[in-house]
């Protein structure tokens, strides 16, 4: 639960789950919700495979998902986890082989239905490999491949065909006395999507894998997807989620980070407040903005920072950031630090000078973690 006592409107009462591990990285009961995203890369072309995954994890992800399709994939498996900073989860559909080559290469986790890879006795083959060899796994049902007898039952995809699937897989697990999965019940249809999670959440106490699939574009599928997982994320669900994009990968996992930061759920980096501009606006507002966010992505230190065109806000969002800029007039304005004016700033100057601000401060906030870090250290010794 996300605690405010002076803002009790910002609390968020998490949903109570059991506690899984993708890897290293917690998933559910209480641990701090995951960012993951999947590589677009041949996964048998390795080089290309692992610089996608470094260019992940750098922005944040803290898992990284590839598809393993074929035996060349899973050959390849096992360089891909030897080089990834994150764990790896390895992406099944039907073949149970392929389930476990991944386990055999490392995987940290399997993405995989348990009931659409054949006999009970190949899916006991795969919690053996998964078992044996530290590895969980998600149920990962989809509105689009729903098991025809559901589709026949319900007529269409709907919310209690999908959940139905769900719970129909996780006893498979659980008969075999496999507990360490998650589940997801995506959906590229919004309303679809919320009301199978919520449902599911109430079903089981399994981690939930938040998704929805297929949300198109960069710009739609941010929209959709901030609408969809926010809503879920501010009612308490979600343990891990995907944003899933048509674009860069990388761009999925900064779209899930805002999101995240949004609701006050993670904090990664340099949170830009910043007005849309207007005629009021003292500077280009826009095009620096633009330039910060590039400037400032190899901060991960979490910070606030407010760039405002016009003293109408200026001031007001100041107060409550770590660092900001006000436009005013005559080619200048106010740097405010701590939420109180510190010192007039040339607009000509403006971008260098914040970049060098934030970097400062950046390093006054790691330096003051690592000194209360080895004061309770030496505490407890």
């Amino acid at each position: 639960m996300t605690q405010n006592h002076i803002r009790p409107w910002r609390n968020i009462e998490r949903r109570q789950s059991r506690r899984i591990h993708v890897g290293p990285v917690p998933v559910g009961g209480g641990a701090p919700i995951s960012v993951q995203t999947m590589t677009n890369t041949l996964t048998h072309d390795v080089r290309a495979t692992v610089e996608q995954v470094l260019r992940c994890a750098e922005a944040g992800a803290d898992i990284v998902r590839v598809s393993c399709p074929d035996e060349a994939s899973t050959k390849a498996l096992g360089e891909i986890v030897r080089e990834s900073p994150v764990p790896i989860v390895a992406d099944i559909h039907f073949h149970y082989r392929r389930g476990i080559e991944a386990a055999e290469a490392g995987a940290a986790c399997l993405r995989i239905n348990p009931g659409n890879i054949g006999s009970p006795e190949r899916v006991r083959e795969v919690i053996r490999a998964a078992r044996d060899h530290g590895c969980s796994m998600r149920i990962g049902v989809n509105a689009g491949s729903l098991e025809r007898h559901l589709l026949e039952k319900y007529g269409e995809p709907c919310p209690e065909a999908m959940i139905e699937s769900g719970l129909d897989h996780i006893r498979i697990l659980e008969d075999n006395d496999f507990h360490e999965f998650k589940i997801s019940v995506k959906a590229s249809d919004v309303f679809l999507s919320a009301a199978a999670y919520q449902g599911l959440a109430e079903a089981t106490d399994a981690p939930i894998h938040l998704g929805i699939t297929e949300a198109g574009g960069l710009v739609s599928g941010t929209v959709k997807s901030a609408i969809g997982l926010g809503n879920l994320l501010w009612m308490g669900i979600g343990d891990t989620l995907r944003v899933s994009l048509s674009a860069d990968p990388v761009e999925e996992v900064k779209v899930g980070f805002e999101i995240l930061k949004s609701l006050g759920l993670r904090h990664r980096g340099v949170n830009i407040i910043s007005c849309p501009s207007c005629a009021r606006q003292g500077f280009d507002v826009i095009r620096t903005v633009e330039i910060l966010e590039k400037r400032l992505e190899h901060i991960k230190t979490p910070m606030s920072l407010s760039i405002i065109g016009c003293v109408v806000n200026g001031p007001g969002e100041a107060l409550m950031t770590d660092l900001g800029f006000t436009g005013g007039g005559a080619g200048s304005g106010m740097v405010y630090m701590a939420g109180k004016q510190h010192h007039k700033l040339g607009n000509e100057k403006m971008v260098d000078h914040i970049v060098e601000l934030v970097e400062k401060r950046a390093e006054e906030i790691e330096a003051a973690k690592t000194a209360e870090a080895e004061a309770a250290g030496q505490a407890a010794e």
